[in-house]
Parts: C-alpha cells; sequence; structure tokens
C-alpha cells in the first residue's frame, strides 16, 4: 500500500526501507525547500518530545538535536555562537531551573 510522505527524511531511510523489501522515492531538494523542510523538522521533532513518555524522551530530544544541528550546518552557524548567546540569555534572564509560572501581569 502506498504512502504519501512529502518530508524531510534521515539519509539512511531509503537504504533502509530497501532493505525492508519496500519501495521508495526520493527527490533532493532545493537550497530553499530543505531550510524550510529543516524548519518544519524542528517543529516536528519538539512536538514529539513534549508528547513523549518518559522513556522515550531521551530519543526525542536527540532528534531535536539533530535537527538543531542540521539548520546550524546548513547556515555555516558555529555551534559555539548560539551556545554563548544562550549562556548571555542566562545571565541576563535567567534561565528555567526556579520553576517560575507567571499568572498575570498589570
Amino acid at each position: 500500500m502506498r504512502q504519501e510522505h512529502n518530508k524531510l527524511i534521515r539519509d539512511r531511510i531509503p537504504e533502509i526501507i530497501r532493505q525492508a523489501g519496500r519501495e521508495c522515492e526520493i527527490e533532493t531538494m532545493s537550497q530553499s525547500e530543505y531550510h524550510q523542510a529543516l524548519l518544519n523538522k524542528l517543529v516536528e521533532e519538539a512536538k514529539e518530545a513534549a508528547e513523549a513518555k518518559p522513556d522515550n524522551l531521551v530519543e526525542e530530544l536527540a532528534d531535536v538535536y539533530e535537527v538543531i544541528d542540521a539548520i546550524l550546518a546548513n547556515l555555516k552557524i558555529d555551534k559555539d555562537i548560539v551556545l554563548a548567546k544562550q549562556e548571555q540569555k542566562r545571565q541576563e534572564k535567567g534561565g528555567f531551573a526556579k520553576k517560575l509560572r507567571l499568572s498575570w501581569t498589570e
């Protein structure tokens, strides 16, 4: 039974599909399509992480990291720059360790 997917996949997925005795069609995306597909994949993986059961959370977070790494590589952004910005924001606004919830403001 044919299933339509039309989404970014990991590089070895076609090989894995074919090794399982199934067929598939793949296309190489343009740079702009790839950029948008990465952003879509980031949202997809973040949702999966948010909905993951505790025993599957590490796997889902690893997927989020993989997409972030791909975005950084695609845009030629140094990971150290992102980590420095993270630390700067933590110093300026704090992290999330205190478990604070904002109920209202006036």
